[in-house]
């Protein structure tokens, strides 16, 4: 299998491709259903990842990710969905037109594949957490799952658990690969 690194724009847009299919599900009702992300129901992370897409956008177009928040944005079911698959489109496009070599968070210089696999983990994931609050069985594709998971090794550590994501939840050695990936992250599959 070649390196997921390798085509970070291609693994995002796959990664991307997933999430649209899962944002069909949100309803109004569902905004306030609880998510597998601790202490987060539905909107909150919808803003997530309107945030979390905002900024890799922010990072393809300048070359530079800054820290600030995003304005707020309202919480109508049709409003957040509308507004990440806009941004979801433009991400993909953009990635895709033009990869960025490197791009810098903070005062850390990262390759732009990098920061495009990062996001592909990021986007495919929350994409799981919103069918689940939803009440959904939507496991990531088994390729997709593998390759992520291969890469989230590399973006969560010990370093941050318990604060960002919860300690890993035991699975069965034949378990597939999207439910070993969301168990590393510390979610029950």
């Amino acid at each position: 299998m070649t390196s997921p690194l390798i085509g970070g724009a291609e693994l995002l847009e796959r990664a991307v491709g997933y999430t649209l299919g899962t944002l069909r599900l949100v309803t109004p009702e569902a905004l306030s259903r609880p998510t597998p992300c601790r202490s987060w129901d539905l909107a909150a992370l919808l803003r997530h990842m309107i945030d979390s897409l905002a900024a890799l956008h922010e990072a393809v177009d300048s070359g530079h990710v800054g820290l600030a928040p995003a304005p707020p944005t309202a919480d109508l079911a049709a409003d957040l969905v509308t507004r990440l698959k806009d941004q979801a489109c433009q991400l993909i496009g953009a990635w895709t037109s033009a990869p960025r070599s490197t791009v810098s968070i903070a005062d850390r210089q990262l390759t732009g594949a990098i920061v495009s696999c990062a996001g592909a983990v990021e986007v495919a994931v929350h994409g799981w957490d919103v069918a689940r609050a939803c009440g959904a069985d939507r496991p990531l594709p088994g390729e997709l799952a593998e390759q992520l998971l291969h890469l989230a090794g590399l973006f969560v550590t010990d370093h941050d658990r318990p604060e960002r994501f919860a300690a890993p939840v035991p699975t069965s050695g034949a378990a597939q690969p999207g439910d070993r990936l969301m168990a590393f992250l510390g979610r029950i599959p």
